[in-house]
C-alpha cells in the first residue's frame, strides 16, 4: 500500500505508507520551526494535495533557514527532509532562487555551532552548499517513486 503526493493529477511521489506517515511528521515540525504552512495538505484516502504556490514560499523559507546555520546537528537532522522536499519542488517544477541562496546571509546566522574544536563556526560557502544539497537531492530523487 502507499500513498501519493499530487499536485492537481500529477503524482509527485508515491512513497510507502510509513515513509509517508514518517515525512508528514516532518512536515509538521517544520511547518512549527518556520512558522509558516508548507502547502502539503492532509493525507486523505491515500492522496495528499500540495499547494504550489504556498509550497513555494515553504520550500525558499527552508532553504534559508538551512542556509543560515552552521550547527552540525540541525543540519544533520535538517538535510534528508530538505533533500527531500527539493525533489518535490523540482518535479512540480518550483521556483528555487538558488542565486538568493547561495549569497552569504543578509539575516543572522541562527543556530551557530558554539562548542567546535576550531571556535565557532560559519555557514558553508554558497555555492559548495547548494551542490551538496542538489546532489543529495538528486539521490534521493532516484529512490522517490511516483
Amino acid at each position: 500500500m502507499s500513498q501519493c503526493f499530487d499536485i492537481g493529477d500529477e503524482t509527485l511521489w508515491n512513497p510507502s505508507n510509513g515513509t509517508s506517515r514518517m515525512f508528514q511528521r516532518q512536515v509538521a515540525v517544520f511547518e512549527a520551526e518556520l512558522e509558516l504552512p508548507s502547502g502539503i495538505g492532509p493525507m486523505e484516502n491515500g492522496e495528499c494535495q500540495i499547494s504550489p504556490d504556498t509550497f513555494e514560499a515553504f520550500v525558499n523559507a527552508l532553504l534559508a533557514k538551512h542556509r543560515r546555520t552552521s550547527h552540525a546537528i540541525w543540519l544533520a537532522l535538517s538535510e534528508g527532509f530538505t533533500a527531500t522536499v527539493l525533489v518535490l519542488a523540482e518535479r512540480a517544477a518550483i521556483k528555487v532562487d538558488w542565486a538568493r541562496h547561495e549569497a552569504t546571509p543578509e539575516a543572522a546566522l541562527e543556530d551557530v555551532q558554539v562548542f567546535s574544536p576550531t571556535g565557532l563556526s560559519a555557514p558553508a560557502e554558497g555555492a559548495a552548499w547548494a551542490a551538496g544539497l542538489r546532489e543529495r537531492a538528486r539521490e534521493l530523487g532516484q529512490r522517490m517513486p511516483r
